[in-house]
């Protein structure tokens, strides 16, 4: 009811509404709509206060509204009312003026004469911060106003806008930010959108804006202006708008086209020479000043240091692109004598106006920012400029007088190029622009009215830029982040640093970083005082990182603005190369940023940052900008591209691994600038929306009772992570579940008590043993089977240890033997012929049983039978018995060895089969060796002569020959081998270590001087943990006694009995052997000729004594051993040897002069031999005598009385006589000789090869000693033939003997 009562006066106030300020409107209309609804006296006299006020001021603006003059030489005020009708009866009006025309100081003063400015304010949009300030001060000064007062201007981070502002001058960046918090841009009335040239992204984004909101708009108006545009386009964008056209305050200006190459070229050139030429030519059409464009700082420079080189004294050469300090680029606006050159980028085609220009020398390029989609690199080339481009530099000389354009190529050349440079949008990223529109609600990027719509990729590279950061989701909407982002007025990478170090507590030095990366380095570096620069910003370095240079920088500048007035401030920035005024902007970017921050809930750090929060901060935004080491100097960047630290960073020497980049720039080649070392696992976490990774390796471990796979986690490319054990079950569940059934259930591998599993293991591996033992894989049901029938009970998702168990204990409530397997699901057939006694677990070996063990793998060491052996029983083991293998293989073998048979034994033992049944059912292992018995019951049964010798040279398959394990007390493995004998040659000493822990104490003695220990017997039973062994006593020589042992083998403990009992002898014997030793025979002779006596060939023991000592000694013990002990019995008591004592005592000297002799004559007949060796021999016997005197060093040497077999001493003086014949036949046929000795050489050498290795374990065997001897009857038989030969002798017969070795 109320609101009816109120309804004729809410009519009065909606119709006041159009005449008040534009930025009130929309706001008044959503109160008078919210009034509607209520009933509020209150609020209704406030609203009505409110736009009252709103109209006042309106009234007082238009009241106030300048009356402005204008300079009627000017082309645009020519025009005024041309312009002023077209700006009255249309939106949107498109005005192309020449430089000169005017056009961007007098077009807001004509708007201002046509009552605009009134509602709300005329914006006046600037590319560049300075020409916004510049052209507010010209207008300012044409109206005769204070800057902020009918004109002001706001550029960033400095905003001198007042209330009573008509004219606003500001970048088209400010506009586009304003956007954000007045969407219908109310607080103005008319927009103009100056050097839309240009086409920067801003422009073009304003355009399409623009665009959109003019319908919405219908009051505001927009003009359009250029120096050089295509209307036509921006006509048809804006629906057909008027254009203007109007000529500027110019010169003509004489185009020359010189071309540095092609046909039109006079001769070929390069860039330097050309511009060279180009400057003679002008300098001789009079005075003035040359302007030349040059694509970057680098050409600058050469050609700086070619002209100076070249041209004459007055000339002054300036140089002129956007990096030089503002002192620098000033200079060009000095007054000046003489010629000056201006050597420029395309900064100085619209930016800067060079004043003084009466020539100009054009390359035709220009370096072009372009964004590279592939590499996500800006890229800097070296590009050929457009049409509009090439005729603003030409423009550029007609501004005072007429001039002359030089072109550096052709007019086909030109002609064929683009009229308009490629618009901004078409060659940067987009993920701005695409943020901002988000913000806006703009709808789709692909939609949007822009005057050249972007490629959609370029649309999609900007979009995964934005989801780099994190700004946008799968479905492109905003983020949380992205929707603050939107709220930095920055780059999206360096906001998203700002967030980030709020997130990481480094906000402070964040801030510092962030604002220094939106300017242009404040550090300079003049052409002409470069190091001093270097050396005046190394301070300022951090052989880490770039960035922290920026919070060095910083610290230092923040001491001086503390204590340094402005004018000393500045002079310090000169002093030590920074840019005062890029400093300033730093400080107030840091201020606007710093109170964005605040007001997004941030507050900065008080503690100093770590380096790491730093960086892993400044990573967020830069994810794409890393790269790894490569090789030296060459690092490997996102998506494969390839890059190089800038020379200018303090990292470019320290090349570390892993480093991330502020920016990557392509000019000459691809720069990382502005780098920082970083650790690649700080990536992870910061981008797992981008990481990808991949699995490799998934397998079974049984400790953590899960499956465990190998993760590789790479960022675009770069291996972050190449290996990282993960839990492979919640990443892949199926793979995962079947491995475990496979692994731990099926194979076994899985550490539980569950008894369904040890019930299951249990079965499976007696089955198992049935399979070895009989050598078939046809008992056990495959393992797919036994996957079968888990993979039915576990439910899904059971894929480790810890799930299976929970499961499984749930499950066996209901059915306890749910995973129970029986013997029937686990056997194919019965296997019945599998039985104890053919195939038994253990075998009894003289008196003590051994562990019998089966393995069925072909080619494994293990393959077949094992026995396992203790080392203390190694030696009383003998290898005969072994050759039976077990009942179970026994058949297997001999059919093997019958068909090792050659075919004309072979063919009479056919069927083979029967003939191996028939053996097996005769033959057992008590009969003695296996190939011996095989042999000679094969002859009995077929009449055909058959020997063991037969398999000499077979080899049988491992699985028929039985294999030893030898194990310590422990059961652990010491070796194994399928040859018992070398076994037991190279465990010999430790066995019988071993086997001297099982000793007797009671039978065991040390110092014995006497016999008066009793019986001596043969041998003896020991018993260890349920172990019988034999053990035999013997009596070890001990030097000044004798001490009682137990010995592991009957043939050792009778050697030591031999040498014990000689010590015994020798102590009991005192004064027989005191009156022996000074009586031996010929003793003075003999010792003059054992003297010389070369060392014992393997090593022997050198005697302590003298030679003639030693001599004494081993004749002493020679005659002892043949008195008393050698092809005597074996004495076992007391009774024995005292009678043994009493009988040799009156045979002792007998005895003593026998060996005397044999060793006199041993000894005269080594030194004939020896002396006849001896002395200038021709060297064609070279060979045979070095044979003869290593035969003779092995005859004769210290200790040869007792280390040679006495059966072989007295044959000594033969072949040492044998020497002699052969070297006095050598003289006759050394040929003959040389043949012989061939027949010898590889015989001697193999054995000399077994000698050293058996040397080395127990000594030579019996077997090994024979055949030494039998060799050197051989030679006898080679070499003296009629001294004789002990034993018949030849090749066969050797080659017999060393089977036996």
């Amino acid at each position: 009811m109320g609101s009816i009562i109120l309804q004729p006066q809410l009519e009065i106030l909606a119709s006041k509404i159009p005449s008040c300020m534009q930025r009130d409107q929309h706001r008044l209309k959503r109160r008078l709509q919210r009034l509607t609804k209520g009933n509020s006296s209150h609020n209704l006299d406030r609203l009505t206060q409110a736009i009252e006020d709103s109209r006042l001021w309106r009234e007082q603006r238009q009241n106030q509204l300048p009356k402005p003059a204008f300079e009627q030489s000017l082309p645009v005020v020519e025009r005024r009312e041309e312009i002023g009708t077209a700006i009255r009866n249309h939106q949107v009006v498109i005005l192309c003026g020449e430089t000169g025309s005017g056009k961007t100081t007098q077009l807001p003063k004509i708007c201002l004469e046509l009552g605009r400015g009134v509602a709300g304010m005329i914006g006046h949009t600037q590319p560049r911060r300075i020409a916004a300030r510049t052209v507010a001060n010209r207008i300012a000064k044409e109206l005769n106003s204070d800057m902020g007062q009918i004109v002001g201007y706001k550029v960033r981070f400095h905003d001198q806008v007042g209330p009573s502002t008509y004219i606003k001058l500001m970048t088209d960046g400010i506009l586009l930010a304003e956007t954000q918090g007045d969407r219908f841009l109310d607080q103005y009335d008319t927009l103009i959108i100056d050097e839309a040239h240009e086409r920067s992204l801003n422009i073009d984004f304003l355009l399409g804006y623009l665009k959109q909101l003019l319908p919405k708009r219908p009051d505001l108006k927009v003009i359009i202006t250029s120096a050089t545009i295509d209307t036509e386009r921006f006509s048809q964008h804006f629906s057909q708008a008027p254009i203007i056209e109007i000529s500027g305050r110019t010169y003509p200006v004489e185009i020359r086209y010189r071309p540095l190459c092609g046909e039109q070229a006079t001769q070929e050139r390069n860039l330097s020479e050309g511009i060279l030429d180009a400057v003679d030519q002008l300098s001789r059409l009079g005075p003035g000043d040359i302007l030349v464009f040059l694509p970057g700082e680098r050409e600058i420079r050469e050609t700086a240091e070619a002209l100076r080189k070249h041209h004459p004294p007055h000339t002054e050469i300036l140089p002129l692109y956007a990096r030089l300090s503002s002192a620098e680029q000033n200079r060009v606006f000095k007054p000046h004598s003489g010629r000056r050159i201006v050597l420029a980028t395309n900064v100085a085609e619209t930016s800067l106006t060079v004043p003084g220009i009466h020539y100009v020398v054009d390359p035709g390029l220009a370096r072009l920012s372009r964004y590279s989609v592939r590499s996500k690199v800006q890229r800097l080339p070296i590009e050929k400029i457009s049409q509009s481009s090439a005729n603003q530099r030409a423009g550029r000389c007609g501004r005072i007088a007429t001039g002359v354009c030089i072109r550096l190529y052709s007019e086909e050349d030109f002609l064929d190029r683009p009229e308009f440079t490629d618009p901004e949008i078409l060659r940067t990223n987009l993920a701005s622009v695409i943020l901002q529109m988000k913000s806006l609600q703009l709808g789709a990027v692909e939609d949007f009215p822009f005057l050249d719509p972007p490629l959609p990729k370029m649309i999609n590279d900007g979009l995964r830029l934005l989801a780099e950061l994190g700004a946008i989701d799968k479905t492109h909407n905003l983020t949380p982040i992205g929707q603050r982002l939107t709220q930095l007025p920055i780059d999206p990478r360096i906001g998203r640093m700002v967030l980030a170090g709020g997130e990481f507590h480094c906000l402070r030095e964040i801030l510092i970083i962030a604002s220094a990366l939106s300017i242009q380095d404040p550090r300079e570096r003049p052409l002409d005082a470069q190091q001093a620069a270097d050396e005046a910003h190394s301070r300022f370095q951090d052989e880490r990182s770039d960035f922290l240079s920026y919070l060095k920088l910083w610290e230092d500048l923040q001491r001086q603005w503390g204590r340094l007035s402005q004018n000393k401030l500045r002079a310090y920035c000169r002093e030590h190369f920074l840019s005062y005024l890029r400093l300033r902007e730093w400080r107030d970017i840091h201020q606007q940023l710093k109170l964005l921050a605040t007001q997004l809930g941030f507050r900065p750090n008080q503690v100093a940052a770590e380096y790491e929060a730093i960086h892993r901060a400044l990573l967020t935004g830069l994810l794409g900008n890393i790269a790894a080491k490569s090789e030296k100097n060459h690092y490997l960047g996102a998506r494969n591209i390839k890059l190089q630290i800038f020379p200018g960073s303090a990292l470019f020497k320290k090349s570390p691994k892993w480093i991330m980049a502020a920016e990557l720039v392509e000019t000459s080649q691809l720069y990382a600038r502005c780098t920082s070392k970083i650790e690649p696992e700080w990536l992870e976490p910061l981008a797992l929306h981008l990481v990808k990774r991949s699995y490799f390796d998934p397998h079974w471990e049984k400790r953590p009772a899960q499956v465990i796979a190998y993760e590789r986690i790479t960022l675009y490319g770069l291996t972050v992570i190449p290996k990282r054990r993960i839990h492979y079950g919640p990443i892949h569940p199926e793979e995962a579940r079947e491995i475990f059934i496979r692994e731990a259930l099926v194979n076994g591998d899985y550490d539980t008590q569950a008894p369904f599993f040890r019930h299951n293991q249990k079965l499976v591996a007696e089955i198992e043993e049935l399979e070895h033992k009989s050598r078939r894989r046809d008992v056990l049901i495959d393992e797919q089977s036994l996957y079968q029938f888990y993979e039915e009970r576990l439910p899904a998702g059971i894929y480790n240890g810890t799930g299976f168990k929970q499961w499984r204990q749930q499950a066996e409530k209901k059915n306890p033997r749910l995973l129970f397997l029986s013997r029937e699901e686990l056997m194919r057939h019965d296997a019945k012929e599998i039985t104890g006694t053919r195939f038994p677990d253990q075998i009894t070996v003289k008196g003590f049983p051994l562990t019998l063990s089966y393995h069925f793998e072909p080619g494994h060491p293990a393959d077949g039978v094992t026995l396992t052996v203790p080392l203390a029983v190694l030696n009383q083991l003998e290898a005969n018995r072994f050759q039976w293998l077990v009942p179970g293989l026994l058949k297997e073998k001999i059919i093997c060895l019958i068909k090792a048979l050659p075919k004309s034994l072979r063919r009479n033992f056919v069927p083979v089969p029967d003939f191996a049944e028939a053996c097996m059912r005769a033959l057992s292992p008590a009969q003695g060796p296996l190939l011996d018995k095989l042999a000679r019951h094969l002859q009995i049964m077929t009449g055909v002569p058959l020997s063991a010798t037969c398999w000499q040279e077979i080899e049988l398959p491992r699985h028929l020959q039985m294999n030893f394990r030898l194990v310590d007390e422990k059961d652990k493995e010491l070796a194994t081998g399928r040859d018992l004998t070398i076994l037991q040659q190279q465990w010999a000493s430790k066995a019988q270590r071993s086997f001297r822990g099982w000793d007797n104490n009671e039978l065991t003695r040390e110092g014995i001087t006497q016999w008066d220990f009793g019986e001596l017997p043969e041998q003896i039973e020991l018993e260890r943990q349920g172990l019988k062994l034999k053990g035999y006593p013997a009596l070890q020589d001990t030097g000044t006694a004798v001490s009682l042992v137990i010995m592991d083998s009957a043939e050792t403990a009778q050697e030591l009995t031999c040498l014990g009992l000689r010590r015994l002898f020798m102590l009991v014997l005192t004064q027989q052997i005191k009156y022996l030793r000074k009586n031996l025979p010929g003793i003075q002779k003999m010792c003059l000729h054992y003297t010389g006596l070369p060392a014992m060939p393997w090593g022997g023991n050198t005697p302590s004594q003298s030679s003639c000592e030693s001599l004494k000694d081993a004749l002493i013990q020679g005659v002892i051993d043949r008195t008393f002990i050698l092809d005597r019995p074996p004495i076992r008591n007391k009774q024995a040897f005292m009678a043994r004592k009493e009988k040799g005592c009156a045979e002792l000297m007998a005895t003593a002069n026998k060996l005397c002799h044999l060793v006199e004559e041993i000894l005269a007949e080594y030194h004939e031999a020896a002396k006849q060796l001896k002395g200038n021999l021709p060297l064609v016997w070279l060979t045979s005598i070095r044979d003869m005197k290593e035969q003779l060093a092995h005859l004769v040497y210290h200790g040869f009385i007792n280390q040679t077999p006495p059966a072989w001493l007295s044959h000594l003086p033969r072949y040492l006589k044998g020497i002699r014949l052969r070297l006095a036949k050598l003289q006759a046929n050394p040929h003959r000789d040389q043949q012989r000795q061939a027949e010898i050489t590889p015989l001697w050498q193999a054995y000399e090869k077994r000698m050293a290795i058996q040397h080395q374990e127990n000594g030579p065997s019996p077997a090994l000693e024979t055949y030494r001897w039998l060799l050197e009857e051989y030679r006898i038989s080679l070499f003296a033939q009629e001294l004789g030969t002990k034993h018949p002798v030849s090749p066969k017969r050797l080659a017999a003997q060393w089977q036996e070795v």
